[in-house]
């Protein structure tokens, strides 16, 4: 599950029917509403005045945060990419020509000047690519979110470079799974081997196209 923004909350507040008749339009919006420079919390820091005026206030996380780059008045000539998972940052600040995601809704090629986006990840290869050098990863699932200044956050729950996938596990993972989903005798066991089945499936997929 991902936490909605305060400005995804507006928008949905301001109209559920409108949500669904333009949805990709609210997520572009909720995107690129980001503000480029951190900005205090001034209603929790007015609130605490009011309780505790000879102290002040502690730090918010949003204290702390990297004030997001401005929009550049031209397109830059690279993509600027942050891949992290729950352990690890795989690439930070990477500029590359161009990363390759596994939208649900298909593959997207991102590029410099892409429109500012939020895009739910599935099983599939992610790909990064530096010149003639690309480097290709699986990942499980996640978000992206593409920046309108040329920025994109990558964010996965697992990810392995496909060059490190033993492709003998994942033909005994897959009917392994395919066994379970056979013998299943309840919908929480159904729904279990059946996401097995589609991230094996995936893997296999990566590694034979």
């Amino acid at each position: 599950m991902i936490r909605q923004s305060s400005s995804c909350l507006r928008l949905l507040k301001r109209g559920g029917s409108l949500l669904s008749a333009n949805r990709s339009r609210f997520i572009s919006s909720a995107a690129a509403d980001v503000p480029a420079t951190a900005t205090e919390n001034s209603t929790f820091i007015e609130a605490w005045k009011k309780v505790v005026p000879n102290i002040d206030p502690p730090k918010t996380p949003l204290s702390f945060m990297t004030p997001r780059p401005p929009v550049p008045s031209s397109i830059p000539s690279k993509l600027t990419v942050n891949f992290v998972l729950p352990y690890l940052s795989e690439l930070s600040a990477k500029e590359v020509d161009m990363v390759i995601i596994p939208a649900t809704t298909g593959q997207m090629g991102v590029l410099p000047g892409h429109v500012a986006t939020i895009a739910e990840l599935k099983p599939g290869v992610l790909s990064v690519h530096e010149g003639n050098d690309v480097k290709k990863y699986f990942i499980s699932s996640g978000f992206a979110f593409i920046h309108a200044n040329s920025f994109a956050d990558i964010v996965a729950v697992e990810a392995v470079p496909i060059d490190h996938i033993d492709s003998s596990l994942v033909q005994k993972g897959l009917a392994d799974f395919q066994q379970k989903l056979n013998t299943a005798s309840t919908e929480l066991e159904k729904a279990e081997a059946q996401i097995g089945i589609d991230v094996h499936s995936a893997l296999n997929a990566a590694l034979t196209g």
